[in-house]
């Protein structure tokens, strides 16, 4: 499994800059916490592939260039694209309960 992880850091501006980006994207994927210590996040998306050749397709989809200007448009800079491979050896060292992407952050469908 591929997943592409974004993290959205704070906009300059305040409380008023981080607000209109919230209306704007649709704040389903919020940073409730850092462990041990403060952070600038404030949203991650994790979207899930069965392979890299599926995210390179999703990635080149219409649907996909849309949000990116939408993205441009509205969170200019404050972005960070991670593209996270599941490794066999630590998925099946991993507890059932432990998702070897999503821990850090909380993920909702």
């Amino acid at each position: 499994m591929t997943t592409l992880l974004v993290l959205y850091r704070r906009p300059d501006g305040g409380a008023e800059a981080q607000a209109i980006f919230e209306r704007r994207y649709a704040a389903e994927h919020r940073v409730t916490e850092a462990i041990g210590g403060e952070t600038d996040l404030i949203l991650a998306a994790s979207m899930r592939f069965d392979d890299r050749a599926a995210l390179d397709a999703g990635l080149a989809s219409d649907s996909m260039r849309q949000a990116g200007r939408n993205l441009r448009e509205i969170a200019p800079g404050l972005a960070t694209f991670l593209v996270v491979e599941d490794v066999p050896e630590m998925v099946a060292a991993a507890s059932p309960s432990v998702d070897t992407v999503g821990s850090a952050v909380e993920d909702r469908p």
